[in-house]
């Protein structure tokens, strides 16, 4: 059986583009790749679920339409298109050619027409054709054997007959979608349609007269302001009539064999997958199973299932390997030998070490073995016996070079390794180099995993591990089932590669001006957060296990409550039910927002801009909300405590925010909530170590002192300088009155103000996110800028400069790239110009704090304190402290975070102590 996908080209590129408009998809080229990777991903997940027998992909031609030649308007308001695009589509057609899939593309016609005509030819020839785009104007072609493959809100897609179209419309037929959008007008094409005429009003239009002409002939049987709209703009609605009408009959003539699913150019599309750096994607495409084929479709079994990467697929990659690429790797197995490399290591400048290891989680870490390398292309592997005993002997052996203070330790990741070899009471020491963080601080928004910047550096496909233990899942192996022979190449590679990439790596760090910020800060801070981790944080389960009784009979509380405001019983958690009982039954406002399938919209933004509508939206945030808590934190919490240490250990991730702060995960530690009652409940569960206290301290204000800095605005410096409250000294100002006079109201709503400006805030948001008028959002913008006018200046120099030079920095050097700043798209621009305003602010901030902690752990160390600095979050700082140290540490922290950095304003940090996290701040 014949099944046929023609794709609509534009619209899949566009949605795959600003799918990753706030995360976009970079390679190591600077190009942006978000709309290539999307589209590709979409049309292997057709080709591999729906195994279609032809396919073809229509694209829009250069120049004039037969549309925009009748009506010269038509498009002409839509904004450039984002350069992004423009260089992706000749990939994406580069891409087609090598998958031998039709081009499909004619002169005067859009690509709607082309499938319009294609898809109804095949349709008569009772070929299952699918229309795959997520634009509904192709609803009127659909008939018994034609359908819309439209891709839904979130993932997935439905499939759109007769009987859907119409269902969905509320119109009688599916040609009646042409009557609907000629009614409505269609802003994004810009044709007029019948001003004040919606979707509603025009289906019930088309339902009562049938079409356009035969309401056009009947216009007297309409009353009142609906007639004298329709009568005023007969012209328009059969202009859009015109204009809405997918053609039919575009000279281009349906060939099935040229349309027909064939194998691809596998050589062509693996050299342009790989240049594109599409790694995971090239597995999928090329690197498939021998057994897929099948028997009812042979030709299809590209497309079938895929299975893991074997050896022969490296006859797809052009990279170099071990096996390509001469080089000396050595198993070290005696202790004789063990000593002479060691020997030789302490009379080297760079050593290059690596840890094999039998978890990934660095406390619960066995060393299995180590590799080193001092040279490129040459390396040494040590295997360590199980045997704990057995394993400190070897270990002692590299002792001298790993705490050697003059021995340069160079590594991926040497965080894990230096946790690691602090199992076995070994202190890395020295000068360190580690890639992942130099690679992070030259390409911020890239992978900085090794197995990428061999590829995209030194065009070269390591060893993967699953190759040796399999893919993750119950059946992984250990590294330590295997035998030393089996591991030594691919441990001596990690070491020699990393070697490599220093060498790589190093020399644009200084080339780029971010060798201050390696050094001087993200080096020095990795050994604090190894430190930090290893500390880990004491939780009290009991407090917890408290507290999770009490939120789980107010969860069934409120679940009672709502089930008695909705007067039926439905899933709460289901966004679908909730829907339908706010909207479909009780009817809480008129004209609710829907997705793009039809289902109700219930985020958490739409809900608490209706809490005032019904009872029942508060009592579901609230359930809401409780059941988050419960599941993110109160009960998972305690399953996260170690068994051996008794302590909770976060990682904190140097190199995932593109603004320099640091993150933290297994668990995320940043997001515990800090307002509301029960938010607290989770601080007061984490505690000090025994017989400690609990201090904590943050920065007060501190990105609003950098803005200060930064625009030197004089009037924002003095405010600080004098030790007043910006907020309430914001508000006095804008609202005329008297600082003391000021209403907490008054000081809220200036507050929201201030940190909005920063990111770029506009008066429609600023209205929504404070619930009141635009008049008011704008008065409070405006008397912003009057109250401190360098602010705005700065934001302009922040955009001019950044269009400039396609980056902004921080004061200490850090580089924000914003490579959409000279987009000749608005929407695209806007997001980069409001990016250059807010980097340079929060990645100074960022540094700052990192700077502080430095800076601490340096001063505890030299003064011999015992007491640990145990977490930070954003701009906050926490510690356990021994009592008698009290006073010791509280003036360190305070001196050291207030002396970060000398600003045109004090830094202030307001400090807390307690017998728990919530008690201390």
């Amino acid at each position: 059986m014949n099944k046929l996908f023609l794709l609509d080209a534009y619209a899949l590129i566009y949605r795959s583009y600003y799918a990753f408009i706030k995360n976009p998809r970079i390679n190591s080229k600077g190009l942006n790749t978000s709309a290539i990777v999307g589209f590709v991903n979409t049309l292997q997940e057709v080709l591999t679920k729906e195994q279609p027998t032809h396919i073809g992909v229509a694209f829009d031609p250069h120049g004039p339409t037969f549309r925009s030649e009748a009506f010269p308007e038509y498009k002409a308001q839509r904004e450039a298109t984002p350069e992004d695009i423009r260089k992706s589509v000749p990939i994406i057609k580069d891409l087609l050619r090598a998958w031998n899939i039709s081009i499909l593309e004619v002169d005067g016609y859009e690509a709607d027409d082309v499938i319009g005509t294609l898809a109804t030819k095949a349709g008569e020839l009772g070929v299952d054709t699918y229309m795959l785009t997520p634009d509904k104007d192709y609803g009127q072609l659909v008939t018994e054997h034609v359908h819309i493959y439209r891709p839904r809100h979130g993932g997935g897609y439905e499939v759109m007959g007769p009987e859907e179209v119409k269902a969905k419309y509320n119109i009688p037929s599916p040609t009646a979608v042409i009557d609907l959008l000629a009614l409505m007008g269609d802003a994004a094409d810009n044709f007029p349609g019948c001003p004040g005429v919606g979707e509603k009003t025009a289906a019930k239009l088309i339902g009562q007269f049938g079409n356009i002409d035969q309401l056009l002939a009947h216009t007297s049987e309409l009353k009142g302001a609906l007639k004298t709209k329709v009568e005023t703009h007969v012209n328009d609605i059969r202009l859009s009539l015109f204009l809405a009408t997918i053609k039919t009959d575009v000279p281009v003539e349906l060939n099935l064999d040229e349309l027909k699913v064939s194998h691809p150019n596998e050589e062509e599309l693996g050299r342009l997958l790989e240049e594109l750096e599409f790694k995971s994607l090239t597995n999928k495409i090329l690197k498939k199973s021998k057994n897929t084929q099948t028997s009812a479709n042979p030709q299809l079994s590209l497309f079938a299932e895929f299975a893991p990467e074997s050896a022969e697929s490296s006859k797809f990659s052009s990279f170099e390997s071990l096996k390509t690429t001469p080089h000396k790797y050595h198993l070290v197995d005696n202790e004789e030998e063990m000593q002479r490399i060691c020997d030789y290591f302490r009379t080297v400048e760079n050593v290059s070490l690596d840890t094999e290891t039998t978890s990934t989680i660095a406390i619960d870490a066995e060393l299995v073995g180590l590799s080193f390398a001092t040279k490129e292309h040459e390396a040494y592997y040590v295997p360590v016996p199980a045997d704990r005993a057995e394993a400190q002997k070897v270990v002692e052996i590299f002792r001298p070079i790993y705490e050697s203070d003059k021995i340069v330790k160079v590594g991926q990741n040497l965080k894990y390794d230096l946790e690691v070899l602090r199992n076995y009471d070994i202190h890395l020491q020295g000068p360190m180099f580690d890639t992942m963080i130099a690679h992070y601080l030259l390409q911020p928004e890239l992978h900085h995993n090794m197995d990428y910047m061999a590829e995209a550096y030194l065009h070269y496909q390591t060893i993967h591990i699953d190759e040796l233990i399999g893919p993750k899942g119950k059946k992984q192996r250990s590294m330590r089932d295997l035998t030393p022979e089996q591991v030594y190449e691919y441990a001596a590679e990690d070491a020699d590669i990393t070697l490599q990439l220093k060498n790589h790596l190093e020399p644009q760090l200084k080339e780029y001006g971010a060798d201050r910020l390696f050094y001087d800060i993200e080096m020095p801070l990795m050994p604090v957060l190894a430190e930090m981790e290893m500390n880990g944080v004491c939780i009290d389960a009991s407090s917890l296990a408290d507290t999770s009784l009490q939120l789980t009979e107010r969860i069934n509380t409120i679940e009672q409550e709502i089930y008695t405001l909705a007067g039926e019983t439905f899933n709460i958690a289901s966004p679908k039910q909730v829907g339908d009982v706010l909207f479909g039954k009780l009817k809480i406002v008129e004209k609710p927002k829907k997705t793009k399938t039809g289902q109700y919209v219930t985020s958490e933004e739409v809900l608490q801009q209706l809490r005032h509508k019904h009872e029942i939206v508060d009592k579901i945030l609230q359930h809401r909300g409780l059941k988050k808590l419960l599941g993110t934190y109160i009960d998972a919490l305690p399953r996260l405590i170690n068994p051996r240490t008794g302590h909770i250990h976060t990682s904190f991730n140097q190199t995932i925010t593109a603004t320099g702060r640091l993150s933290s995960s297994d668990p995320n530690l940043q997001n515990i909530p800090v307002r509301g009652e029960d938010g607290k409940e989770i601080r007061k569960a984490f505690i000090p170590e025994p017989g400690c206290l609990f201090f904590s301290a943050d920065y007060s204000q501190i990105e609003l002192r950098v803005m200060a800095h930064l625009s030197g605005d004089e009037n924002m410096i003095r405010v600080f300088r004098e030790g007043k409250d910006l907020h309430a000294a914001t508000a006095a100002n804008i609202y005329k009155k008297d600082i003391n006079e000021v209403t907490r109201d008054e000081r809220s709503k200036s507050k929201r103000a201030n940190f909005g400006i920063i990111y770029g805030i506009t008066v429609f948001g600023l209205a929504e996110r404070l619930d009141i008028d635009r008049s008011e959002a704008k008065q409070l913008i405006d008397g912003y800028f009057d109250t401190f006018p360098q602010v705005h200046d700065y934001m302009e120099k922040a955009k001019a400069l950044a269009h400039e030079q396609g980056y902004v920095t921080t004061l200490f050097g850090r580089r924000r790239y914003l490579p959409d700043i000279n987009s000749a798209n608005a929407v695209v621009r806007g997001f980069a110009e409001r990016n250059a305003i807010n980097a340079p602010i929060q990645g100074t901030a960022a540094d700052i704090i990192k700077v502080a902690m430095i800076r601490i752990f340096q001063r505890f160390q030299q003064e011999g304190i015992r007491s640990k600095m145990i977490l930070q979050v954003h701009d906050e700082l926490n510690f356990s402290v021994y009592p008698e140290e009290r006073a010791q540490v509280e003036r360190i922290v305070l001196e050291e975070m207030q002396g970060a950095i000398k600003l045109h304003v004090p830094l202030v940090a307001d400090s807390g102590w307690g017998a728990n996290w919530l008690e201390a701040h």
